[in-house]
């Protein structure tokens, strides 16, 4: 299986396509843009309640950030339960509490239904503070918490060779293997008669008085109602204004003692490490994360995946690194998520975005809240975290500073692309956003000489790229488009590849 990244996922062992025999003519009840778990979750619920729905993938299921998560399943979230008290009130705050539980419920069902194999497991966490301030912050989330029925315990001892000031014991969470688990729902979403289109991209879309209409690359599709689960929706919509993307780095390595440990771990530095182990082909392996930033706005991406590898080696026992990958995600203006109608539609058309780092979870949930607005009109959920929802105070600060980043960046690189007399100037394996004869290139070298030369301005909403050495890609900073070195498509917003001038070879 491929995913949005020049570097292989620890879950790409599982390969397998599956696109059915479609009638694309025909009029569908639901038509869901994306193959992630959020949408074949939720076309599965559908399918499950008699409505005849179709997945429209524009590569192949698990392509995206469901290819390249580290699928702890969590119960607890990084929006604390304070903070949600402060923004959003105690019931709401209680009903956020409920979420995760729901979620991690509803794919345990999903995996005894289906008698899926997929490496779920219940295991405990433990949280910890390197620092007197995470200490504060330690002791503000067990508080939260507490005030939630969420039961978090003091402890003196944790099962990782990091020292520590303070820790906590969170019971009842989990992991799994998100690919092997979404090819399980894939496989009981198609007996039950759904439909799977993969590399058929979704360009927009048009909605009518009884129908929407998709326009795709494989041609027109008509349903009664349209899912986005693609993260941010083609277009400019308000969610491009309430949600950042950020990009996430992985690692798995053996380790020389084999002392790995069982459970899951956090700690809170900013951005925060986690920790978790995975059998792959009868062996295990630590999966470390961290190093997160917004999109587009590290200088060398490189280095994020050599810090997080020096800082692993500074307390495990380190033998191989056998994967290292990065994925996407979108951090919501006000800490919850957006799943529900999408701003600006009539009701037909339907939203999931703003996961955090919680993707498994609440991509999940979205499946159940999604189902009910269709099926029924109304679900618990659908007030708090409504994509329309409006809270002046909770994430004001952070809308403004997030937006006037945005504008930042747009004028920014506008003014300060570098001139260059010649393609000579760049260096084999190099990338640079260049300004050449007056317009402004993306320009990458491979080390034999070859040039791939693109126009550097992304079609979304007209802001430059700017080059991810570590995937190979040209990322949006704005709002999270990439694009491989020929300028196609690797991640929403934008419905356009990057315009492509030439591959030129040097002789």
């Amino acid at each position: 299986m491929y995913r949005d990244g020049a570097r292989k996922s620890i879950w790409q062992e599982e390969i397998r396509k599956f696109s059915t025999e479609n009638d694309l003519s025909q009029l569908f009840d639901v038509a869901v843009i994306g193959g992630g778990i959020t949408g074949v979750s939720t076309a599965l619920k559908l399918q499950e309640s008699g409505k005849k729905c179709i997945i429209l993938e524009g590569s192949n299921i698990g392509y995206g950030t469901t290819g390249g998560t580290t699928a702890h399943l969590n119960d607890f979230f990084d929006t604390t339960f304070s903070e949600v008290i402060q923004d959003f009130g105690i019931d709401n705050a209680r009903l956020y509490a409920e979420s995760g539980t729901d979620a991690i419920s509803i794919i345990e069902n999903n995996i005894r239904k289906y008698n899926i194999s997929c490496d779920f497991t219940r295991k405990s966490a433990y949280l910890f503070a390197l620092d007197e301030k995470q200490e504060s912050q330690l002791k503000d989330i067990v508080e939260g918490a507490a005030k939630v029925g969420h039961e978090m315990t003091y402890i003196s001892d944790i099962p990782f060779p990091i020292p520590f000031r303070e820790a906590v014991h969170i019971s009842g969470q989990g992991h799994f293997h998100p690919i092997k688990y979404i090819k399980g729902l894939c496989d009981a979403f198609i007996k039950m008669g759904g439909a799977i289109k993969e590399n058929c991209f979704c360009e927009d879309h048009d909605e009518q008085e009884n129908e929407v209409i998709l326009r795709t690359s494989a041609g027109e599709v008509r349903a009664k109602n349209a899912i986005y689960a693609t993260h941010i929706p083609p277009g400019i919509n308000l969610l491009h204004f309430t949600n950042a993307p950020y990009r996430s780095y992985a690692m798995a390595f053996t380790l020389k003692d084999d002392k790995y440990p069982w459970e899951l771990g956090y700690d809170l530095d900013d951005p925060y490490h986690y920790y978790r182990i995975q059998e792959i082909n009868g062996e295990n392996l630590l999966i470390a994360g961290g190093e997160d930033h917004k999109t587009g706005h590290a200088d060398d991406t490189g280095e994020c995946f050599s810090r997080l590898e020096n800082y692993v080696r500074q307390y495990f026992n380190v033998e191989t690194v056998f994967y290292s990958w990065s994925s996407q995600y979108y951090e919501p203006v006000d800490g919850l998520p957006y799943i529900g109608k999408l701003p600006g539609s009539n009701g037909k058309i339907f939203v999931a975005t703003g996961f955090r780092g919680n993707g498994m979870i609440f991509g999940t949930l979205s499946s159940q809240i999604l189902h009910d607005l269709i099926v029924t009109g109304k679900n618990k959920y659908q007030d708090l975290f409504s994509p329309t929802r409006i809270k002046p105070v909770a994430g004001f600060s952070d809308f403004v500073k997030e937006n006037a980043a945005v504008a930042m960046d747009f004028v920014k690189d506008k003014l300060f692309i570098e001139k260059i007399d010649s393609f000579s100037e760049i260096k084999a394996g190099e990338a640079k956003v260049i300004r050449y004869e007056s317009e402004s290139y993306a320009l990458y070298k491979e080390s034999d000489g070859t040039l791939h030369l693109l126009k550097s301005t992304c079609p979304h909403a007209a802001c430059e790229v700017r080059w991810n050495s570590a995937e190979l890609s040209w990322d949006c900073p704005c709002h999270g488009s990439r694009f491989n070195v020929n300028g196609k498509i690797l991640t929403g917003p934008t419905t356009r590849n990057l315009q492509k001038i030439f591959p030129y070879q040097k002789h």
